[in-house]
């Protein structure tokens, strides 16, 4: 292959005559040449007409976009923790409304009243005219919160009617049944009366706000009064307890009891069995921790106890 170059500084024109290897690798060189040109070229239009994006450009908006991600992962988590705490607040109200409507059931019993005023099986009638909301159709948590306030208020609202109908019964010449009085046990001894005393267990002087009475473990106990059962389970330091509600603010507690009878918002009538005798929680031996509260007062229940012995 002959290459011939003009210049004006050659004077006359050369002729250069490649063969064999000499020609390729200068064909290489022209070949290469040319790509670089090329490369070059697309370098500097992509930066004047390209995106324009830098590698620095780009790292920045991945760090962006991986902060956003950590955001989301944890507004995620805090609103299932809300969720969470929403679903326990929603079972207690829960258990709060069986609670009270198991209680207004035997109230409603106990005063002979007929179904309608006070009908804790029916769900209350709501009323009222379609109001859109301006906001939207969609709850927000907020919201949510806010209208589970309202129903605690409706609660509050319930055990107020509660008061009223226990107002009803004690108007039905009901006094003698649900006034505390009598033995809360069919056979034993007062072992501890109401007052100071030395604790047994620590040896020091302690205030003692009930009476004990001493028995043979699965002695029958008995309810002093007509009323509803507002507890039946164990409890700190009583054991397994019972509590009843008389109404007239009058209630009676019986603890370390070693199997209780009756369940929460059953009805019981005076002298009726509602556990055995024993020694769970503080105790140290078979006995029955008696106590009666008045407006929430634990008072002296001798005098009840002997009210009744005397009739």
């Amino acid at each position: 292959m002959n290459v011939v170059i003009f210049g004006k500084g050659f004077g006359k024109p050369r002729q250069i005559s490649l063969s064999g290897p000499t020609a390729g690798l200068f064909a290489a060189l022209i070949i290469s040449g040319f790509c670089g040109a090329a490369f070059f070229g697309g370098y500097i239009y992509s930066v004047h007409n390209g995106s324009g994006v830098s590698l620095e450009t780009t790292a920045a908006l991945n760090a962006e976009l991986e902060a956003q991600r950590d955001a989301i992962l944890t507004t995620r988590q805090e609103t299932e923790d809300t969720l969470n705490a929403l679903a326990l607040r929603i079972g207690q109200m829960n258990a709060r409304v069986i609670r009270l409507d198991a209680l207004g059931r035997r109230l409603t019993e106990m005063a002979d009243l007929d179904d309608g005023e006070f009908d804790f099986d029916a769900i209350p009638a709501l009323g009222g005219p379609e109001e859109p909301d301006s906001a939207g159709s969609s709850a927000a948590v907020p919201e949510v919160l806010t209208a589970m306030e309202g129903l605690a208020m409706q609660l509050d609202n319930r055990e107020a009617q509660l008061g009223v109908l226990e107002s009803v019964i004690l108007n039905q010449n009901l006094n003698d049944r649900v006034y505390p009085h009598g033995m809360p046990v069919k056979s034993g001894w007062m072992s501890s009366y109401f007052g100071r005393r030395t604790d047994p267990f620590t040896g020091k002087t302690a205030n003692h706000r009930g009476v004990d009475f001493a028995g043979k473990e699965g002695a029958e106990i008995i309810a002093v009064a007509d009323g509803v059962v507002t507890w039946s389970s164990k409890r700190y330091g009583y054991g397994q307890l019972v509590e009843i509600n008389h109404g007239n603010g009058y209630a009676t507690r019986y603890a370390h009891n070693l199997e209780n009878l009756v369940a929460v918002g059953e009805e019981v009538r005076k002298g009726q069995t509602v556990a055995l005798m024993g020694e769970t929680g503080r105790a140290t031996g078979p006995n029955l921790h008696f106590e009666v509260l008045h407006r929430g007062k634990r008072v002296n229940p001798v005098s009840f106890v002997r009210k009744g012995a005397a009739e």
